[in-house]
């Protein structure tokens, strides 16, 4: 079994930036691919950005392209979500998912607890 807890989530006004970061309480095989998920008030749950231990290319949701930066640190068994440029639109309950697969196109299988991100117009 892997924990994995986030941090990060705060109040922003529109333009501003957050970091979240999420730390895996363990790596395994089933940690291979870590990243975000988001969830705003009466939509779904949303792919946000994802990264693979090796270090290849990141994956990110169009909305946030350009935008939104992720990285890992092996060594901490951390990955992070530099957020820029916020937009109200961004206003979501922010998950960290890990899975020994590609979290971007299939379901994770180890979630977070969650952490709300509001961003102020």
């Amino acid at each position: 079994q892997v924990v994995l807890v986030e941090s990060g989530g705060g109040l922003v006004q529109a333009g501003g930036s957050l970091r979240l970061s999420c730390a895996a309480s363990r790596r395994t095989l089933t940690t291979y691919s870590m990243g975000w998920f988001r969830q705003a008030p009466g939509k779904e749950r949303e792919f946000v950005a994802s990264i693979p231990w090796s270090g290849a290319v990141p994956s990110y949701a169009d909305s946030v392209k350009g935008r939104f930066t992720i990285s890992r640190d092996n060594y901490k068994n951390t990955v992070y979500l530099q957020m820029n440029s916020l937009k109200p639109e961004d206003t979501a309950v922010y998950y960290c998912a890990a899975g020994g697969h590609n979290i971007a196109t299939m379901n994770p299988t180890y979630w977070g607890q969650g952490t709300q991100v509001t961003v102020s117009s």
